[in-house]
């Protein structure tokens, strides 16, 4: 059962309360996840994994918050996250004001991303879209441009996957209805993706 913003507190309630009730909204989608998805959360993983291990790269993106997303997440992989180990090639594809307003300006918006990949995709790369709704167009034409280039495809969406779920190899789609919720899933998802890449690629001695 997909969570939906049906909560009966506003804004007029007490602050304390609206917090209290955004919170445990928050709490019930992660421990749907936790039932639900933790497998498919440990396949995407593997799929990452697999790609860093054999030289690939992992490009990102999405929109407004699904790109902070992206940067976030690929900063843990070109950073680090909990432990000190070599770097791994992460790229977000939202990154550059530059080349999305040139892109968009010239090719228009949808286009965006899916140029992003012809200049930087090659087989063995992993694209990984954010999509809160899975509908967006210029994330969707971005995945076709990445199956054509014989990337994997991977993607992290809501609201029941829209169009992107179909498109891509595996998606883990939040039970959530709420933006939102779905946004701050997705971070968390992000957290573990990076983690379980870390493990599988750097183990602790």
């Amino acid at each position: 059962m997909r969570e939906s913003r049906s909560d009966p507190t506003s804004h007029s309630d007490s602050p304390a309360e609206f917090v209290r009730v955004r919170l445990e909204a928050s709490a019930r989608v992660h421990r749907a996840l936790a039932t639900s998805h933790a497998d498919a959360i440990a396949r995407v993983a593997a799929v990452l994994a697999d790609a860093f291990r054999a030289g690939g790269r992992v490009l990102l993106f999405g929109n407004g918050g699904s790109a902070a997303d992206a940067l976030h997440v690929a900063g843990e992989w070109c950073g680090r996250l909990g432990r000190e180990r070599p770097a791994l090639p992460a790229l977000a594809l939202p990154a550059s004001a530059a080349e999305l307003t040139a892109i968009a300006n010239d090719y228009g918006f949808e286009r965006v991303f899916a140029r992003l990949i012809e200049a930087h995709g090659r087989p063995g790369d992993v694209a990984l879209a954010l999509s809160t709704s899975g509908d967006s167009p210029n994330v969707l034409a971005a995945v076709d441009e990445a199956r054509a280039r014989g990337l994997r495809t991977l993607a992290l969406a809501g609201k029941g996957g829209g169009k992107l779920a179909s498109r891509v190899e595996l998606a883990i789609v939040v039970p959530s209805d709420d933006t939102q919720r779905i946004q701050e899933a997705h971070l968390a998802i992000g957290h573990l993706l990076a983690e379980l890449v870390e493990d599988a690629l750097f183990p602790v001695r």
